[in-house]
């Protein structure tokens, strides 16, 4: 009993770490209408977005690295890299805390350099003219 129990948490504790790392690789896909900023939240639905003053919509959505949901409260104060999606009333709806690699790759700040610049949306990746 004691060896199946053993043998048991041996195989436990090796498959978690391959588990994690599995998990760490899955590609997010971010819609092309997606772009990237930094984000602090300050207050119930208030949001400082690449240093001026924006609301969240009513429902809107925050994903942290790992995809989970978040909630504003939590991270209050926090700096982070994050790509967002407007509404078109001008609010923040979509935002997703991004991962050490997704902040490498590049992405548009703005409107106008999303309205220039390809996206491949299999790919996950924009390209400049």
């Amino acid at each position: 009993m004691h060896r199946c129990l053993l043998t048991a948490s041996v195989a436990l504790a090796l498959a978690v770490p391959v588990l994690a790392s599995a998990q760490m690789q899955v590609q997010r896909n971010f819609p092309a209408n997606a772009l990237r900023g930094e984000l602090v939240f300050t207050g119930a639905r208030k949001i400082t977005l690449n240093g001026k003053a924006a609301r969240l919509s009513p429902g809107s959505r925050i994903r942290g690295p790992n995809q989970m949901f978040l909630m504003s409260g939590a991270i209050t104060g926090e700096k982070l890299i994050v790509n967002y999606t407007v509404e078109q009333y001008g609010m923040v709806h979509d935002v997703w805390v991004l991962r050490p690699e997704e902040i490498k790759k590049l992405w548009p700040k703005t409107p106008q350099e999303a309205a220039t610049w390809s996206f491949d949306p299999i790919g996950q990746t924009w390209t400049k003219p």
